[in-house]
């Protein structure tokens, strides 16, 4: 978890990952963010995200994410 907290970080600083829960919903992350954090992803943890898997309930908050991340190990 916390390797993803870093890539978030880095993605955008300005958003209080640890304790946002509607990135998505929200309009906190736009396309850009959620294409840069699918391609860091499978950087770091070897996961290739499906378009099945683009659901925003997966991308709306760092735990949804490290979730899919989980899911796909």
């Amino acid at each position: 978890m916390e390797k993803l907290m870093q890539i978030l970080q880095d993605i955008r600083p300005d958003v209080d990952f640890e304790n946002e829960t509607a990135l998505i919903d929200d309009g906190i992350l736009d396309s850009f963010d959620v294409v840069s954090i699918i391609s860091e992803l499978d950087d770091v943890f070897g996961v290739q995200i499906r378009i099945t898997e683009l659901d925003p309930e997966n991308f709306n908050s760092a735990e949804s994410i490290w979730n899919l991340v989980q899911n796909l190990k």
